[in-house]
């Protein structure tokens, strides 16, 4: 049996080819295009199946965005993808369409022990349901129901709900932000754009310009990765403090998840952002946000925290998900 998985993002898509067995994923084909290459989904699998010269069994494809009724709009990219066509332009009986988030939780039971990095011990052997946390281009948010036998991952749009200011620092950020768009989520913060809006308000507010050399560095590359190596190099003190509000502004949100859907069994920490940052993650502040939870501390503290350094989880988990169809 051959299965079809794709990790799909608004800058790349990664797909394989898969055997999969009860214990183990053997990968025999992998390839990434530019996603913005393509007019949709379709064009893009057919051509890495036709560079493959293989046939499949079934796929899945984790896609950014809600998946309602067998569609989805993705998110940052002008696609929309339809489960029933896509089955029929392949010629599968057995395809199935997930959230991205969806397809990174189906992963980490694919996952090493030296994929996963311990932030947070807890208590190893409570068990339970387990939660998904993931900042990158957007914020995604999924769950883990344990069902008593295997944990079985379900999709959630959690970072789509209101941020909650912890000072007034916070409260000034939260108005700024609402008068360019009312509705602010933690996603407006919790995010690669996040963290530049978070740099450009804190800018405003402490009424200091950006350095000629942060300028020159922002315009050049990623800007969020030049606000956030200078925040390491401690060469500008407005980056420093952007990262270390985004810092304590993901300790807070991982711990509301961790609170909401009583994940004893573990809060993973996946996405593009928190591996780069995984120093600053490990600094007292994080986790000092993450129990923060008044009369629940106790259970947050019981609450094992763990960082996903494998950046092929979802891909991982669309291989399993399929194989499970």
């Amino acid at each position: 049996m051959r299965v079809l998985a794709a990790d799909v993002g608004a800058t790349k898509t990664r797909l394989a080819v898969v055997e999969p067995g009860e214990s183990f994923l053997r990968v025999e084909a992998e390839a990434t295009h530019r996603s913005a290459a393509y007019d949709g989904l379709e064009a893009l699998v057919r051509d890495f199946l036709d560079e493959q010269g293989t046939a499949v069994d079934a796929a899945a494809f984790g896609l950014p965005g809600p998946v309602l009724r067998g569609r989805v709009r993705t998110t940052n990219l002008p696609w929309e993808v339809r489960r029933d066509e896509l089955a029929e332009h392949l010629g599968l009986r057995r395809l199935t369409l997930i959230n991205d988030l969806e397809a990174t939780a189906f992963g980490i039971g694919e996952l090493a022990d030296d994929d996963l990095e311990v932030l947070a011990e807890g208590d190893a052997e409570a068990g339970g349901n387990a939660a998904l946390i993931a900042p990158g281009t957007g914020l995604g948010e999924a769950g883990l129901f344990w069902d008593g036998g295997r944990h079985r991952p379900f999709a959630t749009e959690g970072g789509h709900c209101d941020f909650a200011p912890g000072d007034e620092v916070d409260d000034a950020l939260r108005a700024h932000l609402a008068a360019d768009g009312g509705h602010v989520s933690w996603e407006k913060v919790l995010s690669g754009p996040g963290l530049l809006s978070i740099h450009e308000f804190l800018r405003r507010y402490r009424g200091t310009p950006v350095p000629d050399w942060l300028e020159r560095d922002m315009q050049s590359g990623d800007p969020a990765a030049a606000i956030a190596g200078a925040a390491q190099a401690r060469t500008c003190p407005v980056c420093s403090e952007a990262m270390d509000r985004f810092v304590r502004y993901f300790g807070a949100e991982a711990g509301n998840l961790g609170l909401k859907l009583m994940a004893t069994g573990g809060v993973y920490l996946g996405g593009g952002i928190a591996p780069r940052i995984a120093g600053r993650l490990l600094d007292p502040d994080f986790l000092e946000a993450f129990r923060a939870k008044g009369r629940m501390r106790d259970l947050m503290e019981r609450m094992p925290v763990k960082l996903i350094r494998n950046d092929r989880a979802a891909l991982l988990g669309a291989a399993r998900c399929a194989a499970l169809l």
